[in-house]
């Protein structure tokens, strides 16, 4: 199994930090492409939360989340954005494949609609609550466990 984790614009440098334990905690992750507003890595506020994770899981910063995608697209890595569309699917009911890259979006915007058309699938995390929505490290960890975790 090989992840590439896509952060298109993700604002808040805890939420990467956050991002960078998880992609470590979880294993597979292969690559953290960190997109336009995204903070690179030697920002010291995000080894807060990171934890000296940044140095376990390889990452690189692109001036537009669309080159990361142009990038993967070369290597014929299927890309799912995680966002609440209308033909979403539950990340639960999906057969991910041996190689996939995800894309998490803005804290507040979601995956920018122009980035959206370019991704192969669409999947959400079903919300039971009130909120339409989760923090984005939170929602990154469900995806990451959930694509690793051992299928019987």
């Amino acid at each position: 199994m090989k992840i590439h984790v896509v952060l298109d614009n993700i604002r808040s440098v805890f939420n990467v930090g956050s991002i960078f334990r998880t992609s470590d905690g979880a294993g597979s992750v292969e690559k953290i492409y960190l997109c336009g507003m995204t903070s690179p890595i030697d920002n010291p506020k995000l080894d807060k939360t990171a934890l000296g994770a940044t140095e376990m899981v390889d990452s690189e910063h692109y001036d537009t989340t669309q080159e990361a995608l142009d990038e993967l697209e070369a290597k014929n890595i299927p890309i799912y954005s995680i966002e609440l569309t209308d033909d979403a699917e539950n990340f639960q009911k999906v057969q991910y494949p041996e190689e996939v890259a995800i894309v998490l979006g803005h804290e507040k915007m979601g995956v920018d609609e122009a980035i959206l058309k370019g991704c192969d699938k669409q999947i959400f995390i079903p919300m039971r609550g009130k909120k339409e929505s989760l923090n984005v490290a939170n929602c990154a960890s469900i995806i990451l466990y959930e694509i690793t975790r051992e299928k019987a």
